[in-house]
């Protein structure tokens, strides 16, 4: 069979990096579409995944709201050249392709607020795919599955450390280090929300680098003037994982690296206006599980962050609460390849299918 697949972000290229390989192993064609938006592209050269570029991210929503209609002609060019047999991805790009070139569409979402890309995808697309904790009910289309779209890389299954990443940072074992991800807020979804300010960060940064080493990733690093003890993480970014993996902590104003923690164990604290009354689902119910801290409250970061960095039986009992979470979770790779290869997908998801966990708030 043939495959299109959409990477227009880094997490993307994660989300299907396995599954390319196992189809591509298998004997099926993929053709891999990217959006030259951050490290996208570098991620996929890394993993030696063959790709075209359909074109570039632009810096703020309205930049990119001009780029769509070139995006969508070089779009429509590659996906009728292949003639794929189904299209994955998210819901802007891959339904309305899919509905022109008449392809089944399966969309992995997991990004709550996306209020109109599931307008526009609702009444194309085969399947929606979504997290358990996914809030919002897609309709009879959609399917809920025990786990987060960062299960097809960091499942126990699938992940293992690719280098010494100590070694590489130069970071012997037992020293504490803390990785900081700060967000640029450029992108569509982004609009209207904020994370930490400029002398929030570096008065983080700065409090950090008093209790370990800081490494420091972020979309805009040229803005940033670090202080003393903090220094930029500067290993290929196919190693953020590896790193990530053998953290004391993340502190971040970004999303999908929080869930990256949550499932590698690492624990983290998220702050952004997100953060609240109807915040995304899969972060109220890692909170709930004892894996993440949600907070607005700049000076409650601090704090949290200096008990989590010095009390070690409070990391015991974090890394009891991990593993007994993360025993439960699919492993998503698996999901997807089924469903790829599957006659009927839906058919195929119903086996997965769970229902919607209950969550506070």
């Amino acid at each position: 069979m043939r495959y299109v697949i959409f990477t227009n972000t880094p997490a993307h290229v994660h989300l299907y990096k396995h599954a390319v390989r196992t189809l591509d192993s298998d004997g099926h064609d993929v053709l891999v579409l990217a959006r030259d938006d951050s490290c996208t592209v570098d991620l996929l050269e890394y993993y030696g995944i063959r790709h075209k570029v359909y074109g570039r991210r632009g810096e703020t929503p309205w930049a990119l709201a001009g780029q769509l209609p070139g995006h969508f002609v070089r779009i429509l060019r590659h996906v009728r050249d292949f003639d794929p047999d189904r299209i994955f991805g998210m819901g802007g790009y891959a339904a309305p392709v899919g509905a022109v070139t008449n392809t089944p569409v399966v969309a992995i979402q997991d990004s709550e607020p996306h209020t109109l890309d599931y307008m526009m995808a609702r009444p194309i697309v085969e399947a929606f795919v979504t997290p358990h904790t996914f809030r919002r009910d897609l309709g009879p289309k959609h399917f809920r599955v025990l786990g987060f779209k960062e299960s097809a890389y960091l499942h126990p299954d699938v992940y293992e450390p690719s280098i010494d990443v100590r070694s590489e940072l130069g970071i012997p074992a037992g020293e504490p280090y803390v990785i900081a991800r700060f967000n640029g807020w450029g992108a569509y979804h982004d609009v209207g929300q904020s994370g930490f300010t400029a002398d929030q960060r570096r008065t983080l940064l700065s409090r950090l680098g008093d209790e370990a080493t800081v490494l420091v990733s972020a979309e805009a690093e040229d803005s940033l003037n670090l202080p003393d003890g903090a220094r930029p993480f500067d290993l290929h970014p196919a190693h953020m994982h590896d790193a990530l993996a053998e953290a004391s902590l993340l502190v971040a104003d970004t999303q999908t690296m929080v869930t990256e923690a949550a499932l590698l164990g690492t624990p983290a604290i998220r702050s952004n206006s997100f953060v609240g009354d109807g915040d995304m689902g899969n972060f109220t119910a890692l909170e709930a599980a004892g894996l993440i801290h949600n907070t607005r409250d700049f000076e409650a970061v601090s704090d949290l962050a200096t008990e989590l960095l010095t009390d070690e039986r409070r990391r015991d009992a974090w890394n009891r609460r991990h593993a007994a979470y993360v025993s439960d979770l699919v492993n998503l790779t698996s999901i997807i390849v089924d469903v790829a290869t599957a006659p009927d997908p839906r058919r195929a998801l119903e086996s997965k299918r769970t229902e919607s966990v209950p969550l506070p708030g």
